[in-house]
C-alpha cells in the first residue's frame, strides 16, 4: 500500500528542539515512539543557525565583514553535533560537506542588488543542513526514512522572504515525489525542511521567520493529514511567554478562531499563516512538550473550548510612525490610499493603526530593509515623525487590572480597545530583550 493511501501524521520540530546531539537523539526517540504512524517530519534549522546565516548573508551582501570566520562557525556547529551523535559519523559528515561546498560556491559569486533574493538563497541552507544531518543519522540508527527537498516539492511565487504557495503545483510535485520514493523503498517516514520552498525554475524561497509551522500545515493540507504536532520546549500553548511571566498557564484546548486571533497579534508559538489551511480541512493542531512526549500538551481544533484566560503578547523592536499632510489639511481617503499604497509596496506590515483628523499612525516591525524606503517615499508628500525602540503589548480577554499590571506607569503612545482585546504602544524597557 502506498504511503499516500494511509492516514498521515505531520510532526514539526523547531530549531530549539534539535539544537544539539541530545535534541536530535530525543527526536529519534519520539519518532520511534510513533513507528505505528505514517509520519511526515518537518524540521527547522538547528539552534541559532538562521541568525548565523543572516550574519553570513549581511557580511556577503554588504562586504563590511569577513565571511570566513562566520562560515567556519557554521561548519563547526554542525560537525560537532554529527560527531557527538554517533562514532559512525562519516556518512553524516560527507552529507554536510556537500552542502557546505554549495554554500561556499554561492558566497564566491558576486551578490545581486536584491537583498531579499540573496536572503532566500543563503539562509535556506540552514534547513538543508539540519535535515541532511538528521535524516542520515536516523538511517544509520535503523530508522529508515526518505529525505525530500522542499525547494522542489513546495512551489511558490517569487516573493522572496515571504513567498506565496502555489497549492495546485505543490500538491502535484509533493505527491509525485512520494510516489517515486514508494516505488523504490516503501518508507513510512519522510523528512523535509520547514521554512523553505522554491520556484518552478529551482530558485529557493522562504516563508518568513518562524515559517516552519506553515510548512507543516501546507504539507498536512496537501496530503489530507490526520493531524499536525508541533514539538516545543514548553508544556503546550501558554497564555504568556514564561520568560517574562513565570506564572504563565497552559491553554489545554482552544478553537481555530481564538488561535488565529492570538497568532495575528503576534503569539510566537504559532506562525500566523499556519492555522487557516488546517481549519479549512479540519485538521487538529497539537502543541506538545519535546522533553515530555507523553504529556497532553494543547490542541487547537474546531471543538476547542471558549477559553477567556487573559493572554499576553509582546512585540518588541517596533517603530511607531505618525504621518501628517504637509498642508495641515485633514487626513482624507486620498491620503490614506497613498499611505497604504506606499506601505504595501514596501511590504510594511501594520501591527496597529490609528488616525485622528490631522494624522495617521502605524506601529510596525522595525525592519530596516522595508522601513527606510517607505519613510523616504512618505516624506515626499507628508510630514513624517517616528519613535523607535517601542513595544506593542496585546492582551486578549483583558481586564483593567491586567492592563495596569503589564503597562504600569509607562507612558502610552497609542492605544486601542475592543470588547476582547486591548493593544498599547509603549517605550521598550529593555530594547535588547
Amino acid at each position: 500500500m502506498s504511503f499516500l493511501d494511509r492516514p498521515i501524521t505531520v510532526f514539526k520540530f523547531g530549531g530549539g528542539s534539535v539544537k544539539d546531539a541530545a535534541g536530535v537523539k530525543n527526536l529519534r526517540h519520539i519518532v520511534e515512539m510513533n513507528r505505528d504512524k505514517h509520519l511526515f517530519v518537518v524540521i527547522s534549522a538547528v539552534g541559532k543557525t538562521t541568525n548565523l546565516l543572516e550574519k553570513i548573508l549581511n557580511a556577503y551582501f554588504y562586504g563590511k565583514e569577513d565571511v570566513a570566520p562566520l562560515f567556519e562557525q557554521l561548519k563547526s556547529q554542525h560537525l560537532q553535533i554529527a560527531r557527538e551523535l554517533t562514532p559512525q559519523n562519516e556518512r553524516i559528515i560527507a552529507k554536510l560537506d556537500s552542502v557546505f561546498k554549495q554554500i561556499e560556491e554561492r558566497l564566491q559569486r558576486e551578490p545581486s542588488d536584491n537583498y531579499e533574493f540573496e536572503y532566500d538563497q543563503i539562509v535556506s541552507f540552514g534547513e538543508v543542513l539540519s535535515t541532511k544531518l538528521i535524516s542520515t543519522y536516523l538511517n544509520i540508527s535503523g530508522v529508515r526514512n526518505h529525505w525530500l527537498d522542499a525547494r522542489q516539492v513546495l512551489q511558490t511565487d517569487r516573493t522572496y522572504m515571504e513567498a506565496r504557495i502555489n497549492w495546485e503545483d505543490s500538491e502535484t510535485c509533493l505527491r509525485e515525489a512520494i510516489e517515486q520514493s514508494d516505488r523504490s523503498h516503501e518508507e513510512s517516514l519522510f523528512i523535509t525542511q520547514g521554512f523553505i520552498a522554491g520556484t518552478f525554475n529551482g530558485t529557493a524561497t522562504t516563508f518568513g521567520r518562524e515559517g516552519s509551522d506553515y510548512s507543516a500545515a501546507i504539507i498536512a493540507y496537501l496530503l489530507n493529514g490526520e493531524s499536525v504536532t508541533i514539538w516545543k520546549d514548553v508544556p503546550g500553548l501558554l497564555n504568556a511567554d514564561p520568560k517574562y511571566f513565570p506564572d504563565a498557564v497552559k491553554l489545554d484546548a482552544i478553537t481555530y478562531e481564538e488561535a488565529i486571533e492570538l497568532a495575528y497579534y503576534g503569539a510566537t508559538i504559532i506562525h500566523p499563516k499556519t492555522l487557516k489551511p488546517l481549519q479549512n480541512k479540519n485538521i487538529p493542531l497539537y502543541i506538545k512538550p519535546f522533553l515530555d512526549p507523553t504529556a497532553s500538551g494543547s490542541v487547537i481544533s474546531a471543538s476547542g473550548s471558549p477559553d477567556e484566560t487573559p493572554s499576553y503578547i509582546f512585540k518588541r523592536d517596533q517603530i511607531l510612525i505618525t504621518i501628517f499632510p504637509k498642508d495641515f489639511s485633514f487626513i482624507s481617503v486620498d491620503n490614506l490610499s497613498e499611505i497604504f499604497s506606499i506601505l504595501s509596496h514596501n511590504r510594511v506590515k501594520i501591527n496597529l493603526m490609528q488616525n485622528t483628523a490631522l494624522s495617521f499612525s502605524v506601529c510596525t516591525d522595525n525592519n530596516i530593509h522595508h522601513i527606510s524606503d517607505a519613510l523616504e517615499q512618505l516624506r515626499r508628500n507628508f510630514i513624517v515623525k517616528y519613535n523607535e525602540e517601542m513595544q506593542l503589548i496585546t492582551i486578549r480577554h483583558y481586564t483593567d487590572e491586567t492592563v495596569a499590571k503589564v503597562v504600569g506607569d509607562r507612558n502610552i503612545y497609542a492605544e486601542q480597545r475592543s470588547r476582547t482585546t486591548v493593544q498599547v504602544v509603549v517605550k521598550s524597557q529593555n530594547p535588547d530583550a
